[in-house]
């Protein structure tokens, strides 16, 4: 798990909107393969899913106050789609929330 501190809150449904305008085309961009991800947002949390070709999610964030936690699937932690879809998200976090507003990155097993 990777926990991004920030300095404000980050709205869960804006950093959705965010994540659908621009991972599916960075993505596509990267791996040039035709896959789209799905990205569903609940009041406090995001998950990016793939439904038709995984079980369960890839990726699930959790917004706590000035926290986000950002949870990877344990079943598919080899696979080339994924760990594509991590580094792309590595960056994306650098824009939005943006690196004035992240206090600090960690890593937790």
């Amino acid at each position: 798990m990777k926990i991004i501190n920030t300095d404000h809150p980050v709205s869960p449904r804006e950093y959705a909107n965010y994540l659908r305008r621009k991972l599916n085309p960075l993505y596509k961009l990267r791996r040039h393969n035709d896959i789209d991800f799905d990205i569903t947002d609940t009041a406090d949390s995001i998950e990016i899913l793939k439904p038709d070709m995984y079980d369960g999610f890839l990726f699930r964030l959790e917004f706590k106050e000035d926290e986000i936690d950002v949870i990877k699937t344990e079943h598919y932690t080899d696979d080339v789609n994924v760990l594509t879809l991590e580094d792309i998200l590595n960056n994306l976090y650098m824009e939005y929330p943006g690196e004035d507003n992240i206090s600090s990155i960690a890593e937790e097993s």
